[in-house]
């Protein structure tokens, strides 16, 4: 994984959410590395771009001064601007080592999870999939079927923006594509429209008998 990919991912790993919450050593880092790149950054623009409360970012800035990882450098009387210290940019880069190795070892593990989602058409000899939904999570799903003996025969969307675009190579189609194309499953690949995709096409899967996977 380069640097470019993880550091764009570290601010969306900052966002509150249900199953990834962020931890505060992922706040930490977050810091450290937006520091890394800009030092003029006000403890309001920290904020901003990290999605932080002015109130844990001073916290955060000042248990990192403390630890001997960040500087507080004065602007004028009434600001500062903040730097790492040696000290911190090398903390910055094992903690983003350390990051890097786990992001890995979770993209592997839901790789792991798609294949085993789809074992069952493996073990029959099904093996051609149209995927519908062309998003974030339909690439995870191709990565996971690069090397796998399925194959790709067509790549659906309701969104009529996307369709006739390329998307990781494959041409985005219409639903109505699944009227013509002869496959042995439809896999959804849109995490957050299973249940509105599957009343969409189940009455076509009856009728041509593919089989529907869901995650």
């Amino acid at each position: 994984m380069s640097d470019h990919v993880a550091t764009a991912n570290m601010g969306m790993l900052i966002t509150d959410g249900h199953y990834l919450r962020p931890s505060k050593s992922t706040r930490v880092l977050a810091i450290l590395d937006a520091l890394s790149r800009e030092s003029a950054l006000s403890q309001f623009e920290l904020g901003r771009k990290l999605n932080l409360s002015g109130a844990m970012v001073n916290q955060y800035l000042k248990q990192l001064q403390s630890g001997g990882l960040v500087e507080f450098l004065p602007v004028n009387g009434k600001s500062y601007r903040y730097a790492l210290t040696d000290q911190g940019r090398q903390s910055r880069r094992t903690m983003f080592s350390d990051y890097s190795s786990e992001t890995v070892r979770l993209y592997t593990t839901i790789k792991d999870y798609v294949l085993s989602r789809l074992d069952g058409l493996e073990s029959r000899g099904k093996k051609r999939l149209a995927l519908f939904g062309a998003a974030e999570t339909c690439e995870v799903v191709l990565s996971a079927l690069r090397d796998s003996d399925f194959q790709v025969v067509a790549l659906l969307d309701n969104d009529f923006r996307k369709q006739g675009q390329i998307f990781n190579g494959y041409v985005v189609s219409a639903p109505h594509v699944l009227e013509q194309v002869d496959c042995d499953a439809v896999v959804i690949t849109s995490f957050g429209k299973q249940a509105e995709i599957y009343e969409q096409i189940k009455p076509l899967s009856e009728k041509r008998g593919f089989q529907i996977v869901r995650f």
